[in-house]
């Protein structure tokens, strides 16, 4: 989530107020230290302009 983050030039606080998640909890989940529940994927997602499955790809970056 944070290479596709960074890679569209967004910052967390633009993510978080675009997926309508508070920007410490955006910051956790990139760090691994939360589980994500699907809806909160899709809202990830929707506010990165992308489907869902890409934040489940681990390899998305290096095709």
């Amino acid at each position: 989530m944070r290479m596709l983050r960074a890679a569209q030039g967004v910052s967390q606080e633009a993510l978080s107020h675009g997926s309508g998640m508070n920007r410490t909890y955006v910051s956790s989940v990139e760090r691994c230290e939360r589980n994500v529940s699907i809806d909160n994927i899709e809202k990830i997602a929707k506010a990165l302009k992308i489907e869902a499955w890409k934040l489940l790809k681990p390899d998305l970056l290096d095709s």
